[in-house]
């Protein structure tokens, strides 16, 4: 990578000043770090070249691009963030703090078994401050991406440690802000050093199946695409293959049995518009026999991270196992780039309403307000402030769900959350009267896990008020919060604690004696 490609590149989609202020960042960037190389000799320079490539290729605005030039030289430089800022104005130089301090965040986890502990643990602290602008996240995937590609330079112990951590935090990261493409080129990279006896095992099995699965598909797809004609839907349809850590999770998932897995390679149809989308499953369905436990409707219920299509599978005439994914060109934009899709240059030239100090991140899909939840954080803390994970209450490795209010607004909840978490979600005193509760139009246990694409009511009555045993009901850190401070206005807290002392006392004194 060199600074004509990268200008070359970025000229078809910024303004002629941009571009100025582009070139400008890469003479800045390449003084800055003169004479320093990297692992493999090459000159410095070509990292961040290749980061801010990475950066205009999913669309970024160019503030996020210049950072991404400029992303190591307050670390690693001379340079300062004052110099930076009156050279390239305070977005910049904002967007270069918060990829440093993300960075030096992590520079003391030296030890490799407690690396990733320490890394979840601390990972949480670091988004807060990350949650000041989402960009910062961008840029250090872009960067880690980059980084994994030139993972073979390092020594050994370095590689393990870098790729336990791409697995482990940068990949879920990348599958939270819906960057599909993202998190499975850091899975697959992670995955060739952490495991290479496997990844390339895999890879063979692959490619034979590979070379019998393509030209069965292709008379499928040819198929469809005369079926799908004769209906005039303008149709776009390309072979989807899994990746290799996809597989191989799927395989501990069946148990080693690869003829269990039907996607091993699928057909994905873009369309127009939704419509389209359920016109063609219809079609398909026409023309081949569906495996209906296997119908997916993530267009209607997307998955919690925004992500959606319409999948099914079919049987053809043949006996052969087909997955179709159909989806509109904004679904698949979404699926492969997610968040950086929202900053795309065609609609958005600016990510003002991205960032806390700009603007409201209302405009943020409704799967990412979590991001706002980040935002809010950072506003309320101190420099050196500390917050535990579960303060945070925005659990960025596990699985999230999202369901509805019976007027159709969505709520982001953590796989598991009961209905009393929802309660506490839409507002405190709703849940203060909470009496029961209705999902999908039927009565709902307090204790009964809430799941992704519920409709759900809280039934409230005056009279209703919380008690003690609610504490059991509970499983986010905001609703167990609310709850405490409505028992304590209640006077029931000390009792609670009470209670819990003497049960403590008597279970100490049965094991004395």
């Amino acid at each position: 990578m060199n600074k004509r490609e990268l200008l070359n590149y970025a000229k078809d989609f910024y303004e002629e000043d941009q571009l100025l202020e582009l070139d400008h960042a890469i003479e800045y960037a390449k003084k800055a770090h003169t004479g320093q190389k990297r692992k493999s000799g090459e000159p410095y320079i070509i990292h961040p070249l290749a980061v801010a490539y990475t950066l205009v290729d999913w669309g970024m605005d160019i503030d996020t691009v210049l950072a991404g030039v400029l992303h190591d030289t307050v670390e690693d430089t001379d340079a300062t963030l004052e110099e930076i800022e009156n050279l390239f104005g305070r977005d910049v130089a904002f967007l270069v703090d918060g990829v440093t301090k993300v960075s030096q965040a992590r520079a003391g986890m030296r030890d490799l078994n407690s690396y990733l502990p320490q890394t979840k643990d601390n990972l949480s602290k670091l988004l807060i401050a990350v949650g000041q602008d989402v960009r910062v996240i961008i840029i250090k995937l872009a960067d880690r991406l980059h980084n994994m590609s030139t993972l073979q330079h390092m020594k050994p112990e370095k590689q393990i440690k870098i790729a336990r951590e791409s697995l482990e935090v940068f990949a879920p990261m990348a599958d939270r802000l819906g960057m599909g493409r993202v998190r499975m080129q850091i899975e697959e990279l992670a995955f060739s050093y952490l495991d290479p006896a496997e990844f390339k095992h895999l890879q063979s099995v692959m490619k034979k199946r590979l070379g019998k699965s393509t030209r069965k598909l292709g008379v499928v797809r040819t198929e469809v695409e005369r079926e799908l004609a004769k209906h005039n839907i303008n149709v776009e349809i390309n072979g989807r293959v899994k990746s290799i850590y996809s597989l191989y999770k799927k395989l501990v998932k069946l148990q080693g049995n690869i003829d269990d897995v039907y996607d091993l390679m699928a057909l994905r149809i873009i369309v127009d518009n939704n419509e389209d989308c359920y016109r063609v499953l219809g079609i398909l369905h026409s023309m081949y026999q569906p495996m209906i436990s296997r119908i997916k409707d993530y267009i209607a219920v997307p998955k919690p991270n925004g992500y959606q299509s319409l999948h099914t599978t079919v049987l053809t005439p043949n006996k052969q196992i087909v997955e179709f994914q159909i989806r509109t060109q904004e679904m698949h934009d979404y699926a492969e780039r997610g968040l950086a899709a929202s900053f795309h240059y065609h609609e958005q030239k600016s990510s003002k309403d991205y960032t806390r100090k700009k603007g409201s991140s209302s405009t943020l899909p409704a799967q990412l307000q979590w991001i706002t939840q980040l935002q809010e954080i950072a506003s309320r803390l101190g420099e050196d402030e500390e917050i535990s994970r579960d303060q945070l209450n925005i659990d960025l490795f596990g699985n999230r769900i999202f369901v509805y209010s019976p007027k159709g607004d969505i709520y982001n909840l953590p796989e598991g959350a009961l209905p009393l978490d929802f309660a506490y979600l839409v507002h405190s005193d709703i849940a203060r009267h909470a009496y029961s509760f209705r999902v999908n139009g039927m009565i709902h246990a307090f204790d009964k896990p809430l799941q992704n694409g519920d409709v759900v009511e809280v039934v409230t009555r005056k009279l209703s008020s919380p008690k003690q045993a609610w504490q059991e009901l509970v499983t986010t850190s905001h609703a167990r919060a609310k709850l405490r401070m409505q028992l304590r206005k209640l006077g029931l807290v000390e009792s609670i604690s009470s209670a819990a002392a003497i049960i403590r006392d008597k279970a100490s004194r049965k094991q004395k004696s």
